[in-house]
């Protein structure tokens, strides 16, 4: 829990302070005094009687009271430290600068376990071990620099890693960009980045904070709480950015179904933050420059005007934006003819707007005045402007930051000439703008921004299952793969339409299922995991006599218990699938089936429990969406059945939670029906 000592301490008392400004205990002392901390502050130092100007206590039982602990002392002293402070001391907040704990060796981690307890005993507040502290208005307990000026209206960022967030603000501040608060979690023994992200969100004030968030995250422990509080956040009209590292998953684990080969926690978390409405980020850059968008107005539309005197960098902005789903629509007509009346000869306003290298400033406001009034086909606009060097460019900039005050349409200024023209831009950020020097990741930010789904709705409607079936069917089975009847038994329990099957294991049964179903049949050997490794499959089956042939060659298969007996059906293969991935919960998978599964690997995955309209959407962002529409004449598969299916796989789900696996490959689809052929589900118990 975050305690009111740990936000809004009345005193702080720096464990091991020091008046070497190069240890972390001696600069912590400088930040706080240099950042105006109005509460007392002490310093505990068994061999000082003043550290920096602030008295220090040789003897900590001589010491007053204290709110926060700030602890810079070796891991081996720190759980005795922090026993006599809580209980002797009423200390109920500690931010761990001190490394040497569960990052180092099991040692450490039991040091750190018994830290935790400590705390939790007096409800009190832990950040760390092993951060570089907290940077917020009440007090600036970081050991760290840089340490930004900080701005209500900037960006909030909670990092897993401090030496990641001071160089995502190294990056950031020159550009213009801001932060509010800044929460370093180092091991997040007792909380993390999910626990402080809660708290924001719990503790929200819309008249008053932030509305950016960007997280920067290694370990996510618990992802029911992270998507609780950035969903709620983000539909308070927050907007959230995060990084998640460690998302190569080198040394996959083995699986021995297809969902379960494809699927992964890296999946989970893209299903995660897309339920959430989180934009998901994969570098340091990256992030600084979606933040950067997130500060400025929000993009009503995707269709962009980009604004020039250079032509190169225009070309990669349009390929950027374009690539990422985003349009530059062609201008034209009477308003773009007047516009270029206005610009020196050879400037092209069909978009990108080209003014030359020649352009003035009072060009540039009036090309921003067309697109801001004329130009109904324009969303938002992009201006770069840089300089060869031959003369300075303050009015440029300062006619920018005029419009970007008066425009409705949002403008992100790209200014690449930070070493050439580095005093005008120092002036536009002094006036508190933000702006980006480079096209490319620009566009690509855009890109990311706007086509980010909003989170999920709050209540998700599940379709109606027949739960008690379900409960018969699971309790009764072991552990591992279940029997193909108890499959269309919870098929049919899941209201999941499938072909109609009969397992034999004589001839004579196989001869008998064969004259109830008709042929053409499909015959599949029970038992083998990977049934066409084993050639274990057989298709069109259109007489006795091949019936008999393959059944007495197939029965003699390896790990064969029976043969299971279909009607040969026609249609488009699909795949849907679930598999339950540690702390995330159920995934579940869907694409094109059969062999393009294993190809393409075209798949998309939600987290459940998943709607009708998430799946729908997630559908339609599969690659081979064409094909499934119908492509070149040939029949498509009826997207609201196909959508339906995996809404019930989320609700089974939901009533069976033992299925940790479970594959239908393929589902045949067509305009009128998406029928289950092959299924298999493994439970763990």
């Amino acid at each position: 829990m975050i305690t009111k000592q740990l936000t809004h301490p009345g005193s702080i008392v720096v464990v091991g302070g020091s008046n070497d400004t190069q240890k972390p205990g001696g600069k912590v002392i400088t930040n706080l005094v240099e950042g105006g901390f109005k509460g007392k502050l002490f310093v505990m130092n068994p061999k000082e009687d003043v550290v920096q100007g602030i008295k220090s206590y040789r003897n900590p039982d001589d010491m007053p009271d204290v709110d926060l602990a700030i602890i810079a002392i070796a891991a081996k002293y720190t759980p005795a430290t922090i026993e006599f402070l809580t209980q002797k001391k009423k200390t109920r907040a500690f931010i761990i600068l001190s490394a040497g704990f569960s990052e180092e060796s099991p040692e450490g981690k039991i040091l750190e376990d018994k830290v935790v307890d400590l705390v939790n005993r007096v409800g009190g507040s832990l950040i760390g071990p092993n951060c570089v502290g907290i940077l917020t208005p009440q007090h600036h307990s970081i050991f760290t620099k840089p340490i930004p000026r900080l701005d209500p209206k900037g960006c909030d960022f909670i990092s897993g890693s401090g030496a990641t967030a001071c160089f995502i603000m190294e990056a950031g501040i020159p550009k213009g960009l801001t932060f509010a608060n800044v929460f370093s979690v180092g091991n997040s023994a007792q909380m993390g980045v999910e626990e402080i992200l809660k708290h924001l969100d719990e503790n929200f004030d819309p008249e008053k904070d932030s509305k950016v968030k960007i997280l920067y995250l290694e370990t996510i422990t618990k992802p029911a709480m992270l998507l609780k509080h950035a969903a709620s956040l983000i539909r308070k009209g927050c907007r959230i950015a995060a990084i998640k590292a460690g998302s190569s998953e080198a040394g996959s684990r083995a699986a021995s179904s297809h969902t379960g080969a494809l699927a992964g926690s890296d999946m989970a978390v893209e299903a995660l933050f897309r339920k959430a409405g989180i934009v998901r980020c994969y570098g340091r850059e990256e992030l600084i420059s979606v933040a950067s968008v997130f500060m400025r107005p929000e993009l009503k539309g995707k269709r962009i005007a980009v604004i020039t005197h250079a032509g190169g960098p225009a070309v990669m902005l349009t390929d950027a934006l374009s690539n990422g789903g985003m349009e530059v629509p062609t201008i034209s007509g009477l308003a773009a003819d007047e516009l270029k009346t206005e610009l020196f000869p050879g400037s092209s306003v069909s978009n990108p707007i080209d003014f030359l290298a020649t352009g003035t400033s009072g060009q540039l406001a009036t090309i921003i005045d067309f697109v801001e009034n004329k130009f109904e086909n324009i969303d938002a606009m992009v201006v770069i402007f840089g300089t060869p060097g031959l003369f300075r460019i303050f009015d440029v900039y300062r006619v920018l930051n005029e419009k970007m005050k008066s425009c409705k349409k949002p403008i992100f200024p790209v200014l690449p000439s930070i070493l050439t023209a580095a005093e005008e831009v120092q002036e536009f950020v002094d006036k508190g703008r933000i702006y980006f020097p480079d096209e490319v990741v620009l566009g690509k930010a855009l890109s990311r921004v706007f086509l980010t789904p909003p989170p999920v709705a709050d209540k998700i409607n599940l379709p109606i299952v027949d739960e008690q079936s379900i409960r018969k069917i699971i309790d009764s089975s072991e552990e591992g793969y279940i029997h193909p009847e108890k499959i269309q038994q919870l098929l049919d329990a899941a209201g999941i339409q499938r072909a109609k099957e009969i397992v034999v294991s004589k001839l004579g049964d196989a001869i008998a299922a064969a004259k109830e179903m008709g042929f053409p049949l499909v015959m599949k050997v029970v038992g083998p995991v990977h049934k066409s490794d084993v050639d274990g499959v057989v298709l069109n089956v259109a007489d006795e006599h091949k019936l008999q042939t393959e059944f007495e060659r197939m029965i003699k298969i390896k790990d064969t218990t029976g043969i299971l007996l279909q009607p040969m059906l026609n249609g488009m293969e699909l795949f849907a699938g679930i598999k339950k991935e540690d702390k995330f919960g159920h995934l579940i998978l869907f694409g094109l089936g059969g062999i393009f599964i294993e190809v393409l690997k075209d798949i998309r995955a939600v987290l459940a429990p998943a709607g009708k309209t998430e799946v729908a959407r997630e559908i339609k962002k599969l690659k081979s969406h064409k094909i499934i529409e119908g492509a070149r004449g040939n029949e498509g598969v009826n997207e609201e059945l196909f959508t339906d299916i995996i809404v019930r796989l989320s609700a089974l789900v939901k009533v069976a939670p033992e299925i940790v696996e479970m594959d239908i490959n393929p589902l045949l689809g067509t305009k009128s029906q998406v029928v289950a052929v092959d299924a298999r589900i493994r439970i763990g118990k």
